[in-house]
């Protein structure tokens, strides 16, 4: 990962799901590219850092859902223990993104400015419905406004500056449009 300022030491990967069967596996939402790729991670815990979590194997379900092994659980009941439990992995453990890709922390807390440099706010979350990421937008007035994260409507990400630049119009969270 390229070594960037954040809010957060680790980032969020997968979160577990329900039990899948009586001897231990569990589902996993991955949040990563390949879906497959969490198994191999090493360093894996919940949000606080406390609970290690080793994945023993893996196998794909659909899209972004895999069924894992986590070593220590073996039956159902341990299952149900980790049910919604967040998965963690440390920064640094990830590899650097693409150029033009980048990680949702990278983004979240992000200044946000006009094409023409006026400031308009920060990135408040990274949204997806399925149709593409959509930039969540906290306006310097307080109102919320989402971006789709497209080159046209963000046309500059400094990373290393934490600014995202938005061309209007983008719209308000009651989908009217605003801008010119």
């Amino acid at each position: 990962m390229a070594s960037n300022p954040t809010s957060s030491p680790r980032i969020l990967v997968g979160r577990f799901g329900a039990p899948h069967g009586v001897r231990g596996e569990i589902r996993v939402k991955s949040f990563t590219g390949d879906p497959l790729a969490l198994a191999s991670y090493e360093g894996l815990s919940d949000a606080a850092g406390a609970r290690a979590f080793v994945i023993e194997g893996a196998r794909p379900v659909k899209d972004d859902i895999i069924v894992v092994r986590v070593a220590g659980v073996r039956d159902r009941n341990g299952a149900e223990a980790l049910t919604n439990v967040d998965i963690y992995l440390p920064r640094e453990a990830l590899p650097a993104p693409d150029e033009e890709e980048f990680y949702v922390a990278d983004l979240i807390g992000m200044d946000v400015a006009l094409t023409n440099g006026e400031p308009f706010g920060h990135v408040r979350d990274v949204l997806n419905y399925g149709a593409g990421d959509i930039l969540e937008i906290q306006q310097t007035d307080g109102q919320i406004t989402l971006a789709p994260f497209t080159k046209a409507a963000v046309p500059h990400v400094d990373v290393a500056a934490r600014r995202v630049t938005v061309d209007p119009p983008v719209e308000t969270e009651a989908g009217e449009p605003e801008g010119p």
